[in-house]
């Protein structure tokens, strides 16, 4: 494709849908105009520099967007949470604003406050719309805003983070469930105890879950009440910014799982009704409420929500200095019916007016806003339909995302995994699911994420050992279970990671097979933090066969830092056998064989490449829970097959393939045409 074509020349089949392409990059860039008439869209978002409360040289000054309201106080401890005169907002010449300013004794940090909004007909306590940070009451469950203003600043160390050219490879982490305790885990342990961890397993990049305020706990942060509170659960925003300085101080991007897909109903604490029944944020009538997921759904229409949105987008980036974001359920917010009643088939289902052009027009403008602010920033869809130009850039008429998550892999790996012997996989299927994408986006492929690991579900690990995953991971036991889970755990990880197109995502811990499922505290398990923590210990007992695991993932991981196979190369499949359940593809100068047969070792098995070779990794290392049935130290030089070894006969590389093995070689220079 040329650099200065859209991106749908690239697909013929996309065609017969130009105009509507083009129809909707002309109406993206008219909300760009009207948002920001020339200047830029940083300037337009800009709704946290002036909304919500700020310290200023004589006191403070608060102010809210409340069209509907026709009194608003703010109530708190200091005016024993009742309307006081001395705490009325009054309105200001902008349609719906209202102000309040305050001398220095009326507010006080660590203070908690709320807002009593009044309208026509009713009353209620609302936290105000852009409060940096929300705290509840351990008794009472009731959250509040805080007055936030220590008296000591964060400084950071990193002014602009220098990072080495390099595909993301991303370790998925939720601060709260990465301790090991019956608790809730906080920021600082996260920089302390985790980062350490991440930086060793060789992974460059961390996204971290559940950073915006959510007043349940147990829905993994995914019912965003406060969109600029980073969650109090976990710490100080100050402990978060050490955090991420910390991360950028051992050369790790951090990206934020960002939701601006839904909103939850709860009113004390959203804002859902802010100023009384009226829809303000959010949609009307049957588009309002998310029927999967009982949310708010955002009105991607109104100018006022998405300068909202992209000024929550520019307060991470600017306050927090995030690396970027992977924007959660893309999918739901581009579809009318969120992409719950389509499988997606055949291209009519991307331009059949069923799509929320508004919602595309809110994606294209953030993404613009978030480059033009961070260059390097990364931007993720979690995207499952295959929207065209979903990660084009907005110059080709894309929607702008950096990488589409490569939804179907993992989804894939639970079909096999739990509907299909491993001695009947396809793997020409499994390599084409593998590896296909779209012609203009670069993905990010994984086997599981916390998706796959919810209570209800079962992690790849615990779908193929089963109850012998707690008594049967022991270095002295041995069964054909364990052994056969342990060694289809790499063979799945390696060729997952060998054929990602752009780059490679671990949600936290499965790197070593953690076992069970993911369950926070609730009701329906006696609010038992049994499966809302990560059991570090299991990996660095070295008496367990989780250290094997571990082990594995961290050689298979230096594998990009050493010689950059996703960056620089495709993968190209040079053999399969269904039957034999080899396959075998290159990515630059390396070699990937896998026999995924369940019995058979293969002597001698040919793989139809020249050159000399040696192993770079080998899944049947006892050092990896194998049973070294390779020297590793070995050369391997491909021959011509056939005893009279003719120029005519085709060259082949002869190895010993056991089963349930995969292997990783490097071609190394010949001394001469004669080794062949």
């Amino acid at each position: 494709m040329n650099n200065d074509e859209p991106f749908y020349m690239s697909d013929v089949w996309l065609k017969p849908f130009e105009k509507t392409i083009n129809n909707r990059y002309e109406m993206a860039l008219g909300m760009e105009n009207r948002l920001s008439p020339g200047g830029s869209l940083r300037d337009c978002a800009n709704s946290f520099l002036y909304y919500g409360l700020h310290k200023t040289n004589s006191g403070w000054i608060f102010r809210e967007w409340a069209p509907n309201a026709t009194e608003i106080f703010i109530i708190g401890p200091f005016n024993n949470w009742r309307q006081d005169e001395r705490y009325r907002l009054h309105k200001t010449g902008e349609e719906g604003d209202w102000e309040i300013t305050l001398p220095e004794e009326a507010l006080h940090h660590e203070d908690l406050y709320k807002l009593l909004v009044k309208w026509n007909g009713g009353w209620g306590e609302r936290i105000p719309s852009h409060a940096n940070r929300a705290v509840q009451d351990d008794n009472t469950k009731i959250f509040s805003a805080q007055v936030w203003s220590p008296p000591t600043q964060y400084i950071w160390r990193n002014e602009k983070p220098v990072y080495e050219a390099a595909a993301p490879l991303i370790y998925e982490a939720h601060v709260g469930m990465a301790t090991e305790d019956y608790r809730v885990g906080r920021y600082r342990e996260f920089t302390e105890k985790v980062i350490p961890r991440i930086v060793a397993n060789g992974y460059n990049t961390v996204q971290l879950m559940a950073i915006q305020e959510h007043p349940f706990y147990g829905s993994f942060g995914y019912h965003v009440a406060n969109f600029f509170a980073p969650s109090s659960r976990f710490g100080t925003p100050e402990e978060l910014k050490e955090l991420i300085d910390v991360a950028h101080d051992n050369g790790l991007r951090v990206i934020m799982d960002l939701v601006h897909s839904h909103s939850v109903k709860n009113i004390n604490e959203g804002l859902g009704e802010f100023d009384g029944p009226l829809a303000r944020y959010f949609h009307t009538g049957k588009r309002r409420i998310h029927k999967a997921w009982d949310s708010l759904c955002f009105n991607y229409g109104e100018e006022k929500v998405v300068k909202y949105l992209l000024s929550n987008c520019r307060y991470w980036l600017e306050e927090f200095r995030f690396d970027g974001f992977r924007f959660d359920g893309v999918t739901s917010m581009i579809y009318y019916d969120h992409g719950l009643e389509r499988n997606f088939t055949k291209y009519e289902e991307y331009f059949d007016g069923q799509q929320d052009e508004d919602a595309l027009t809110y994606l294209f403008l953030a993404n613009k806003m978030i480059h033009e602010i961070n260059s390097e920033a990364l931007t993720i869809a979690e995207e499952m339909s295959g929207y065209p130009g979903i990660a084009a850039p907005v110059d080709k008429m894309g929607v702008g995302f950096d990488f589409r998550m490569s939804m179907g892999v993992p989804d894939y790996w639970i079909k096999l995994v739990k509907e299909v012997p491993d001695e009947k996989w396809n793997l020409g299927k499994l390599f084409h699911e593998l590896t296909q994408h779209r012609a203009e986006e670069k993905t990010i492929s994984y086997c599981e994420s916390h998706d796959q690991a919810l209570v209800g579900d079962q992690t790849l690990i615990f779908r193929m050992l089963g109850a012998e995953i707690y008594t049967g991971m022991n270095k002295e036991t041995h069964s054909f279970v364990i052994d056969r889970g342990i060694a289809l755990h790499k063979m799945i990880r390696l060729i997952t990671f060998a054929t990602a197109n752009s780059g490679y995502l671990n949600f936290m811990g499965n790197e070593f097979g953690h076992p069970e499922w993911i369950d926070f505290p609730r009701e329906g398990n006696n609010w038992s933090y049994q499966y809302a923590r990560r059991q570090w210990s299991l990996a660095d007992n070295k008496e367990l066969k989780y250290e094997w695991l571990g082990k594995f993932d961290k050689k298979m991981i230096s594998l990009e830092k050493e010689h950059k196979i996703i960056l620089r190369s495709s993968p190209n499949k040079i053999y399969e056998s269904s039957k034999d359940k080899i396959i075998a593809f290159t990515r630059g100068d390396l070699l990937f064989v896998f026999n995924f047969h369940p019995s058979i070792s293969f002597t001698d098995y040919g793989i139809p490449i020249q050159g000399k070779f040696r192993i770079l990794l080998d899944s049947d290392q006892p050092e990896f829970g194998g049973f070294g049935r390779l020297n590793k130290d070995m050369t391997y030089l491909s021959q011509r097959r056939g005893d009279n070894h003719s120029l005519s006969s085709p060259v082949m590389l002869y190895l010993y393939l056991p089963s349930r093995t995969s292997l990783v070689l490097k071609k190394v220079p010949m001394r001469s045409a004669l080794d062949v």
